[in-house]
């Protein structure tokens, strides 16, 4: 627990942290002054859900802003996240002083990725109380209307807002992971995090063509707006089940690679 408490101490005495969550907490403000300035028009059937009645009810505001965390957003700030938790020692020639200790590299990798996923989770969090706060003044908070037609309480939708973001979330560590399993071949986070976010948006684009069907059950990024399944009525359950699988898969088989990397590297050179 020292580890990790000193490994977020250092996060957050980094200028890089609250620029990531700054960029953040800018979606919501920009969907609310949006929202605000647009004037009614005819609703859009391409768009996406909760978006076109967002000036309807703060609470779509929250759901708007996590569209666009979940589609990029919050896999770049977790990348980053990821990225620098060894390169960047790497890059300063801390590691060497890290793994002079007497701690194992598995509790060092571990309390790293751990650390990353706090921060990654951090800004999520600020985006939701944000998008709240700024919903409610806005538009005031009513019931939600799911995508089957059917009414939400506050309190509800609140609980299940809260899911969709933790499941987004979810989704963003697969890219967290990635830049931390890139970083231990790599000194320098900037690849690492680069690397992460190619993945990230190669498979996305493949996503989009039929010719790569095959992929897309075993694609993190497939996944990436399944929470929208949370506000149908009941449920629709077996999508939400498939995502966290393939997030636990993916998320498993890279932390045992980046496990296996570092358990090798050589610090000297």
């Amino acid at each position: 627990m020292t580890a990790l408490r000193l490994e977020v101490t250092k996060i957050l005495h980094q200028r890089r942290t609250y620029v990531g969550w700054i960029g953040l907490v800018l979606v919501p403000v920009v969907v609310v002054a949006a929202a605000a300035l647009e004037k009614p028009q005819p609703p859009d059937p391409g768009e996406p859900p909760f978006v076109a009645h967002v000036s309807q009810n703060g609470l779509l505001v929250a759901l708007s802003a996590l569209i666009a965390l979940a589609s990029f957003l919050l896999p770049i700030i977790a990348a980053m996240g990821g990225a620098s938790s060894v390169a960047s020692e790497a890059e300063g020639g801390t590691l060497k002083t890290w793994l002079s200790r007497p701690v194992s590299r598995t509790a060092v990798l571990l309390t790293k990725w751990v650390s990353a996923i706090a921060y990654a989770l951090a800004g999520a969090a600020l985006v939701a109380v944000v998008s709240l706060a700024a919903g409610a003044v806005a538009f005031g908070l009513h019931p939600l209307v799911t995508l089957s037609g059917t009414s939400l309480g506050v309190p509800h939708a609140l609980a299940l807002i809260a899911t969709a973001y933790l499941l987004v979330v979810a989704g963003a560590v697969c890219s967290l992971t990635v830049a931390l399993f890139i970083s231990t071949f790599t000194d320098s986070s900037l690849t690492a995090a680069t690397i992460a976010i190619a993945v990230f948006t190669v498979l996305t684009v493949l996503n989009v063509f039929s010719t790569f069907d095959f992929m897309k059950p075993y694609t993190y990024s497939t996944y990436r707006l399944v929470f929208v399944n949370l506000f149908r009525s009941p449920i629709y359950w077996p999508p939400i089940r498939s995502a966290l699988l393939d997030y636990g898969v993916t998320i498993g088989v890279l932390l045992l690679a980046a496990w296996i990397v570092f358990g090798r590297k050589d610090v000297l050179s």
